[in-house]
């Protein structure tokens, strides 16, 4: 046989598809602490994507293709009156959800927020509800979906524990589409064969570049990417279910593979590695670890990195409200990872380049003693000129340690510090916050300013009788675990 001729030997599906497939079909979730710490970040998520409806940014994305289609047994879009097919639906929701980057996070070798995911489980879940109802069979209950929500955290999380998709040029958004792909797929009833077939066309599919969230070109398709990727997700479930065949080799394939085409760089030089060095890295099994450890980000609608940043600064400014004029430098140490996405000089060009500029993020509570989204706007930044001021004097060092510990899994840490010095040789003393507020170790303080933070976002848009009996619901766990998802969804219409 001549060498250059390629041997035609169909493969199995390769192990890391199955190892998610067999996950979705087959794991039952029995950990009570996973099904109520989804329940918050339901809450928490569908209050994000309500806050963001305040912004015609977002909301000129919002609505159906075709203007006035209508679709039979719709899904809706919470906070409005949309109903909608369910992959335009899924890409709504998602991007509602993101837009402020409000909503919950996962740090490890790779970032990401994992309820980014609701967009195409909630979707999927109130079209097939309202569809099942319509021909007499059961509807899909909210526990389905705080099961779909767990099931895609943890394979997002678990894949982003020692993969570091963004040190190849690729955005998290990739394992959104993923997860998704599979949990979406579930919902609608595919087999293993369907459920692998559709994995593997989330990996064929070809994925999203981090272009868009680094300086300087950072943008707003960082807050609708998401969305895009969990609609793409619902896409090619369908395509799935409607018998299209997978391809088994996507991830190992020599040269045309994920492997040797995404995840060893473009340039030929990466391929010398060896094939293990280029295969996904999975420390441990799918279970519902992501879910129990997320991170929410209660205090501040900011790029996750930043987030002790702010609060520290929230601390000192008391402190330095009236000085600011006499701040000569201010020094924040800082862990690698926010140095290398977030850290930023020179003119920050819109709203999406200003939340995730860690300067920015100090600057604005050091001065005003909070960050809320409206402060990212043009109007704020252009109005205060002190903010500059105070970034040009920001002095950005990585401390080994916090850097470290932002990778040990019994940490986990996203530490910041901060010390202001002043022109007549004084300085504060040094405030470091190690842990966020939305982390594990503060659940208990954490959760009763979640819950807050929920209803704050609910009286955007709803009456107060609407908000007090949607909070009422969702702190009540077996009501909401056996609600058909169609009838919570039509609670969340405007």
């Amino acid at each position: 046989m001549s060498a250059n001729v390629d041997l035609n030997q169909r493969p199995d599906y390769d192990p890391e598809l199955q190892a998610i497939a067999d996950y979705v079909l087959e794991y039952r979730i029995e950990s009570r602490e996973a099904l109520d710490t989804a329940r918050h970040c339901l809450m928490d998520t569908l209050g994000c994507g309500l806050l963001a409806l305040r912004f015609p940014e977002c909301t000129k994305h919002l609505g159906p293709i075709v203007a006035g289609t209508v679709v039979p047994h719709g899904a809706r879009v919470p906070g409005t009156q949309l109903s909608l097919d369910p992959v335009k639906a899924a890409w709504d929701i998602g991007c509602t959800i993101r837009w402020l980057d409000y909503n919950d996070t996962w740090l490890a070798a790779e970032w990401g927020h994992p309820s980014d995911n609701l967009g195409g489980i909630l979707a999927v879940a109130d079209h097939l509800s309202q569809r099942r109802r319509a021909h007499g069979e059961a509807p899909l209950l909210m526990r389905d979906v705080l099961e779909g929500m767990i099931m895609a955290h943890e394979i997002q999380g678990v894949l982003a524990l020692e993969n570091s998709f963004n040190r190849v040029g690729l955005d998290h958004v990739l394992l959104v589409k993923l997860a998704s792909t599979a949990v979406v797929a579930k919902l609608m009833g595919a087999d293993r064969e369907q459920l692998l077939a559709a994995l593997s066309q989330a990996f064929v599919d070809g994925q999203s570049l981090r272009t868009y969230r680094h300086a300087p070109n950072a943008g707003s398709r960082k807050s609708w990417a998401a969305g895009d990727a969990t609609s793409r997700a619902v896409r090619l479930a369908d395509i799935a279910m409607r018998g299209e065949m997978g391809i088994p080799g996507v991830l190992s394939a020599p040269q045309w593979g994920f492997y040797d085409v995404l995840f060893s760089k473009t340039n030929r030089d990466q391929l010398v590695k060896p094939e293990a060095e280029r295969r996904f890295r999975i420390p441990q099994g799918y279970g519902t670890y992501v879910m129990e450890n997320v991170l929410f980000k209660i205090s501040f609608p900011a790029e996750f990195h930043a987030q002790t940043a702010a609060e520290a600064a929230v601390i000192l400014h008391p402190r330095v409200r009236d000085r600011l004029d006499e701040i000569e430098r201010i020094v924040v140490t800082t862990h690698e990872s926010a140095i290398r996405i977030i850290s930023k000089v020179g003119e920050l060009a819109n709203p999406a380049d200003r939340d995730h500029c860690l300067q920015y993020m100090i600057a604005v509570p050091l001065a005003f003693g909070d960050l809320q989204a409206e402060h990212y706007e043009d109007d704020f930044h252009h109005s205060h000129p002190i903010i500059d001021e105070l970034r040009a004097k920001m002095e950005v060092v990585e401390d080994e340690r916090y850097s470290r510990e932002y990778l040990e899994a019994d940490k986990r840490s996203i530490a910041n510090a901060l010390q202001i010095h002043f022109k007549d040789g004084s300085s504060t003393d040094v405030v470091a916050v190690e842990y966020p507020l939305g982390h594990r170790r503060r659940r208990a303080e954490g959760i009763p300013q979640l819950e807050a933070k929920f209803r704050r976002n609910l009286a955007t848009r709803f009456p107060a009788q609407r908000c007090d009996h949607l909070q009422a619901l969702c702190l009540e766990p077996a009501r909401l675990e056996a609600m058909p998802v169609a009838d919570f969804m039509d609670l969340w219409v405007i």
